[in-house]
């Protein structure tokens, strides 16, 4: 039997393409393949739970329409499937000189693009959060939290009431494509399809060239690491609050986030990891770690960003340098309110001339789509996302 579609990766954008590709095709066979026996184990698992409203994305891009009626749709289908959520707010805090200029921007950019927001000044910053300091802030109302780990399962039976089928616990090792079929194969079996998605996160470099596909980039794993605050900090917030950002890097810095279970984290930074799966300090895998030490695009890119490198660097090795990136912004936060918190890792698309993708990236044959990069936030923006990628994967042959 051929399948009409078979999905490989169960995070997240996997999940919203293939309950999409249901929904666009009723009656369609498909068949998800995810090699970890959760779902979202790997980077919609492990990362702070927010539902972004898109305030950071040039105006009229395809990341700030994506994140802006993603938000809606996570909002939406967490309300559906009785998943807790909470639309708390996000105060984007500035603390010198420029973070002012840049929070101008930012605040210009959510007029541009549909958002609402509001522009307070130190003051009323500190009305609204009385253990947080700063020069002025942007609150964006719309900003949530969620578990993104129910809301995959949520969407796993969405697939599987929609006839489609989820295998777990299995990895691909081998990816043909022969006339009008894709042929995949694990250790154990293999099977045929007419389409094939490929949505595989940390490991998507390495399922493209399985598939015989040209790219021109690497997926390079970033560390972010976390910390938890004591329970009895637990209301040290009322809402989010995250730093400025530097435009030029793909993260948003160090911020304190409410979690859906009522506790607040710390974090995360982006150091080089060197492992793509493994979350414990230190984690070292021999593979991961000679992929990305003899890729040229690396060290071009660590070369133009190593001030920022070393920086992070640093505040991983040393608590006391990522507390003091907290205390810009609550300075009464001190080291033993620091307990250790899951770490994530994120799949940072580097290009062989340095640059980091901070877009879409995908690789395509006849019979295949693989989505090389999609960039944050993946998470908020799954549902639409899956719309998209389903849409052009139905395009005509």
């Amino acid at each position: 039997m051929i399948c009409d579609f078979i999905v490989v990766g169960g995070g997240i954008v996997g999940l919203a393409s293939a309950m999409k590709l249901l929904e666009r095709r009723p009656g369609a066979s498909l068949l998800l393949i995810e090699k970890e026996d959760v779902l979202g184990s790997h980077q919609t698992g492990h990362n702070s739970g927010v539902i972004h409203s898109g305030i950071y994305y040039q105006p009229g891009s395809l990341k700030a329409d994506l994140c802006r009626r993603g938000a809606e749709a996570t909002l939406a289908f967490a309300r559906e499937h009785a998943i807790p959520v909470e639309t708390c707010g996000k105060h984007i805090v500035a603390t010198n000189d420029l973070e002012l200029q840049r929070l101008d921007a930012l605040f210009e950019r959510a007029t541009q693009n549909g958002i609402v927001a509001e522009r307070i000044d130190a003051a009323e910053l500190r009305r609204r959060e009385p253990n947080i300091v700063g020069r002025g802030a942007v609150f964006t109302p719309s900003t949530g939290i969620v578990d993104y780990r129910r809301v995959c399962e949520a969407m796993a039976s969405a697939i599987v009431s929609a006839g489609g089928e989820i295998v777990r616990g299995t990895e691909v090792v081998s990816i043909r494509e022969r006339g009008d079929e894709v042929e995949i194969a694990t250790r154990a079996r293999s099977w045929k399809a007419r389409r094939l998605l490929a949505c595989a996160g940390l490991q998507s470099d390495r399922l493209a060239r399985l598939a015989g596909m040209r790219i021109d980039h690497r997926i390079v794993p970033f560390r972010g690491e976390y910390f938890r605050l004591p329970s009895h900090l637990n209301r040290i917030v009322s809402t989010l609050i995250y730093p400025v950002p530097d435009p030029d890097l793909p993260f948003l810095g160090i911020h304190l986030t409410r979690m859906i279970d009522g506790s607040v984290t710390v974090g995360p930074n982006a150091v080089l990891g060197f492992a793509r799966e493994r979350y414990r300090r230190f984690g070292f895998d021999a593979r991961d770690t000679a992929d990305w030490a003899s890729y040229p695009g690396l060290w071009r890119a660590l070369a133009a960003h190593w001030r920022s490198a070393t920086v992070e660097l640093r505040n991983s090795l040393w608590r006391s340098g990522y507390l003091e990136e907290c205390r810009k912004y609550c300075p009464s936060l001190s080291l033993p309110d620091l307990s250790p918190h899951p770490a994530g890792i994120r799949a940072q698309a580097v290009m062989r001339d340095g640059s980091l993708a901070h877009d879409f990236l995908f690789v395509a044959s006849e019979r295949q789509l693989h989505v090389c990069n999609a960039p944050s936030p993946a998470a908020t923006s799954a549902i639409p996302i899956g719309e998209m990628i389903a849409d052009r994967l139905l395009r005509p042959d």
